[in-house]
């Protein structure tokens, strides 16, 4: 399937295990993403995205927002959509 880059890890956090990310495009809930780097590889739909622990639906170029994830990751990992 394609992907479009859509954003670059930039922070970590392990309780609850989340993923800060700079978006360079548009992500929206319920999107599927594949987050991949030098030992990083894992496909996910977005449940749930945050922008300072305030719920939104959608996220923009420019916005740092925040995601529940299943497993670690690592700043400078590549933020992929998955188009259909």
């Amino acid at each position: 399937m394609p992907e479009v880059v859509i954003g670059e890890v930039t922070d970590f956090f392990a309780r609850p295990v989340v993923a800060g990310i700079k978006l360079s495009g548009t992500l929206r809930q319920g999107d599927k993403i594949h987050i991949k780097g030098a030992t990083t590889d894992m496909e996910l739909v977005v449940e749930s995205m945050q922008i300072d622990r305030v719920n939104i639906a959608e996220g923009k170029a420019g916005d740092l927002i925040g995601i529940q994830i299943a497993e670690r990751v690592r700043r400078g990992d590549r933020v992929y959509k998955v188009t259909e």
